[in-house]
């Protein structure tokens, strides 16, 4: 039996089950994407979009679709333990993908504004999902989402009516919590904001133990015209697990969009972040920032779109490397041929601290219209031997000179995230996880 074929054969025991179920729009989406996974396969490093990240692990490993099973003495306080603690607003808790209720909590919103289970909008409001969940993020030459697809099942609902402004972050909370065989969720998440609407999401992806699970995400964004969307992603999942994840954004006039990412955990990562600036005026911000130690592989793709003229993106991703581990950057800025007064700039810096660490950066422009100010450049170097000199001048121990720079480098992209507890949670993990990079010496 092939990789694909054990995936397809998950899809015939548990799949179908679920695919007979649901408005008849969402079944046929799913036997369209198995197909499409069944005829493309997992990708492989002969493919130019994955030739520096090999997925054989995920695919030879024969995981199981998981279960909401309750985890004996899981509470509330025992998730702030995982993720930065009581957040004053409203969080969904899914457990190995599923939703659950005991440990989320509802708080009072606008009227109109959906928070829910997509498992439950599925059932009680289809007719508003059905111009958006599957549109956007398409499976035709992407197997890891065409997977998703076949397996939606649930994942979190976001609906903000046209002019509603939510003061409060919504938190999204995707705990894995392995039972000893290796185990795969599907997390699908449909956030949409009507035009002049207002909202900031968090996404967290976290683990209770250090087994080995595959996670594979989907985050589908609609922002109409005037919405401000602030979406965060928190990758810190088990070093041991594997994690895929795709965030589409599509974005109407004069939207705004940031999107702020974080991979910590993880033994093999890829990130996907696409966004369609579909309108004019729009304005797009990709932050990420990437920490990798021991073995760890952590691949950011992004793919920014200029559909439209008048249209502004700025991207900047950091990564911090130690160990063996491996950093990989690919971003790209399409400006169509319609797309003028486009004005889009991208950046990313890596910091190296060891000799055995690796990134792989490839920044890319592709511009077809003539009216335009673009800009893309990568860094990669060690710490500069001047500003630990001048450090040291003034008193400081080499190694806490060291730290010191590294967490100024680090601590740039945290600066940027908006929702606060979040900002200030990132610096104070900060304080502890940098100084795990700079023991290896051998480079510095």
């Amino acid at each position: 039996m092939t990789a694909t074929d054990h995936f397809i054969s998950e899809f015939t025991r548990l799949g179908r089950e679920s695919a007979a179920a649901g408005p008849a729009w969402l079944r046929l989406a799913r036997e369209a994407a198995v197909e499409r996974f069944r005829e493309l396969g997992f990708p492989t490093l002969d493919d130019e979009e994955w030739k520096y990240t090999n997925v054989a692990p995920i695919a030879r490993t024969p995981f199981r679709i998981g279960n909401g099973f309750a985890v004996r003495g899981l509470t509330v306080e025992e998730l702030q333990r995982v993720t930065f603690g009581e957040m004053d607003c409203t969080h969904l808790v899914f457990l190995n993908g599923r939703f659950a209720p005991e440990l989320s909590r509802l708080r009072p919103v606008p009227d109109g504004v959906r928070i829910m289970s997509l498992a439950a909008a599925l059932v009680e409001e289809p007719d508003r999902l059905e111009p958006h969940l599957s549109r956007h993020a398409q499976f035709e030459d992407h197997a890891f989402v065409a997977l998703n697809t076949a397996f939606i099942q649930d994942g979190a609902f976001v609906y903000l009516p046209r002019r509603k402004v939510l003061e409060e972050p919504i938190h999204l909370i995707f705990v894995s919590a392995p039972n000893g065989s290796p185990r795969v969720s599907h997390p699908r998440n449909l956030i949409v904001a009507e035009a002049g609407s207002q909202a900031a999401v968090v996404e967290s992806y976290v683990s209770l133990g250090e087994a080995a699970y595959f996670t594979n995400a989907v985050t589908e964004v609609v922002a109409g015209d005037g919405a401000v969307v602030d979406h965060c992603k928190l990758q810190r999942e088990s070093e041991q697990a594997y994690h895929v994840a795709t965030l589409q954004a599509h974005l109407s006039r004069s939207a705004h969009f940031a999107s702020h990412s974080v991979s910590l955990g993880g033994a093999l990562v890829r990130n996907d972040v696409n966004i369609v600036l579909d309108a004019e005026g729009v304005d797009c911000v990709l932050n990420g920032l990437y920490l990798a130690q021991g073995s760890q592989h952590i691949d950011n793709h992004t793919f920014i779109d200029h559909a439209r003229p008048h249209g502004s993106s700025r991207e900047f991703y950091k990564g911090v490397l130690s160990g063996r581990s491996h950093g990989v950057f690919n971003g790209k800025i399409r400006v169509r041929k319609d797309a003028q007064k486009t004005d889009a700039k991208q950046t990313n810096k890596n910091l190296l601290l060891s000799e055995e660490a690796l990134v792989d950066t490839k920044p890319q422009l592709e511009i077809f219209a003539d009216d335009v100010r673009c800009t893309h450049g990568a860094t990669i170097g060690q710490l500069d031997e001047d500003a630990l000199f001048y450090l040291r001048s003034r008193g400081l121990a080499r190694e806490d000179a060291r730290s010191l720079l590294i967490h100024a480098f680090a601590s740039d992209l945290i600066s940027r995230i908006p929702v606060v507890p979040v900002r200030t949670g990132l610096e104070c993990l900060l304080m502890t996880r940098l100084p795990v990079g700079i023991e290896h010496r051998e480079g510095i």
